[in-house]
């Protein structure tokens, strides 16, 4: 009898065990199904569909990334909606129809990327800046189209009769390379005493500052800019001021300093720019010579110096302020 129940008490416990393991586990499948249907409807909020519906097919210029938007919008939206949230909406749309359209077109890998060719523009945009004018022709261009002279390209390598070798050119190890050269003829025509390596380093010199001055010229024709005479700075336009001084000054470069220099046509008479010299009367003015004399003679016999009271109260100041910034931080008078 004892055995008997203990056996159907088992039996319960077993199956009431089995029953609430069941039914954690249907919950527990129930609580991870509901996560992952969470999840998915979060993504598909946040990740929109690449699908688009317009009432009018947007005009694409794939060649510029172009996408034009011939749809009205709905005013009423619009001042209901927030305007900022509205207007990315808008935008994020019509961008993804561009996508769109662009992947239609046949792809490529390059280079693990895959890379889309784009059509050639339709839109025509207009130039920021004008097109470029053609460089005009140096003076040596100019030449050779004149004489028909046509421009050949040397070769690197020249024979070289010396050495009975192919040389270079130019640079370094070249042919002819009179540098290399440790006598030098000195000719019948030149200073028997003057140095020829002096002179030929010097030569070298005027032919490379030659060729500079004539690049910088043909940079400054090209600019339309004045190009400096030899020794001359350029000047710009002088105000008529500085024309009249100019006159003022050649006129008095002479001997009589201008006085018998001709007139120009309906030119003005010189006006006297100087200033005239003030001389004291020899004799007059005795009290007034008088005075001077006194004054002078009191100051040499002061035995202390004139005091400039403004001076000295300045330069109290400056030695004040001075000491003031001189003094270290957190420390006061």
């Amino acid at each position: 009898m004892t055995v008997g129940k203990t056996s159907r008490l088992s039996l319960w416990i077993y199956a009431i065990k089995k029953k609430s393991n069941t039914w954690e586990s249907k919950m527990a499948a129930c609580s991870i199904e509901d996560v992952l249907a969470k999840a998915e409807k979060d993504e598909a909020e946040r990740l929109k569909s690449i699908t688009v519906n317009k009432e009018l097919d947007l005009e694409f210029d794939l060649g510029n990334l172009l996408a034009l938007d011939k749809n009205s919008v709905n005013s009423r939206e619009f001042k209901q909606q927030n305007k900022d949230e509205f207007l990315r909406s808008l935008a994020r749309d019509n961008t993804q129809l561009l996508i769109n359209h662009i992947w239609k077109h046949p792809s490529e890998k390059v280079e693990e990327v895959i890379v889309v060719k784009l059509p050639d523009p339709v839109t025509q945009l207009p130039r920021e800046k004008p097109v470029p004018k053609a460089r005009p022709p140096t003076k040596w261009e100019q030449f050779a189209k004149l004489k028909g002279i046509q421009k050949k390209k040397k070769t690197n390598l020249v024979w070289d009769e010396v050495h009975k070798e192919w040389k270079r050119r130019w640079g370094y190890k070249r042919a002819k390379d009179d540098t290399k050269e440790w006598l030098i003829e000195v000719p019948e025509n030149a200073d028997p005493n003057q140095d020829q390596f002096a002179k030929r380093v010097q030569a070298k010199k005027e032919r490379v500052a030659k060729n500079e001055f004539n690049r910088l010229k043909n940079i400054a024709r090209a600019q339309k800019l004045k190009v400096p005479g030899a020794g001359l700075a350029p000047t710009g336009q002088q105000s008529k001021a500085e024309l009249a001084k100019a006159v003022s000054v050649a006129k008095s470069a002479t001997a009589s300093v201008g006085k018998f220099q001709d007139r120009l046509p309906k030119e003005k008479p010189q006006r006297n720019t100087g200033k005239k010299r003030q001389f004291q009367p020899l004799i007059g003015d005795f009290a007034g010579e008088k005075q001077k004399h006194l004054d002078m003679l009191k100051v040499i016999e002061s035995k202390r110096p004139r005091l400039d009271i403004t001076k000295a109260v300045n330069k109290q100041m400056r030695e004040e302020d001075l000491e003031i910034l001189l003094l270290p931080e957190g420390r006061s008078n």
